[in-house]
């Protein structure tokens, strides 16, 4: 019998640096840090028999004249627990944070051919909003 994830919200560096094999690149702990310590940022980690097996992090945005929305910023399943619900658990669990919180709606930018990760935000109940361009500027 499978073990079912334990979804927790991250809240020190050590438990992002034992969950750095889900991020793009290593932890550094000065980014961690101010991450964690910012207003309106969640990291939450699913775990399987103790062990790191996905994450997905949000950020609160607030605007003057529509309020607050969380962001669904990323999502991370490991390669040897995908297919098994973990990345629906963490998504729902980030909209029921943002919920929580206040927030209005949840929404993440996902690229039209990412057919895994459009696979599971629609498992978790997520609808399309059309399409939209993403630019971006590099500050070096």
């Amino acid at each position: 019998m499978e073990t079912r994830p334990v979804v927790r919200q991250a809240t020190t560096v050590s438990e992002l640096t034992a969950a750095e094999h889900l991020f793009d690149g290593p932890v550094r702990q000065d980014w961690a840090e101010r991450f964690l310590a910012a207003p309106g940022h969640v990291i939450l980690v699913a775990y399987v028999d103790g062990e790191p097996a996905g994450m997905v992090s949000g950020i609160e945005m607030s605007h003057p004249d529509k309020g607050t929305e969380m962001c669904l910023y990323e999502l991370s399943v490991d390669e040897a627990f995908r297919r098994r619900g973990i990345g629906r658990a963490l998504t729902l669990a980030l909209a029921e944070v943002g919920r929580e919180r206040g927030c209005y709606d949840m929404w993440v930018g996902v690229e039209r051919d990412n057919d895994a990760a459009l696979a599971t935000y629609r498992s978790a109940r997520g609808r399309d909003d059309g399409d939209f361009a993403m630019l971006t500027w590099t500050f070096e």
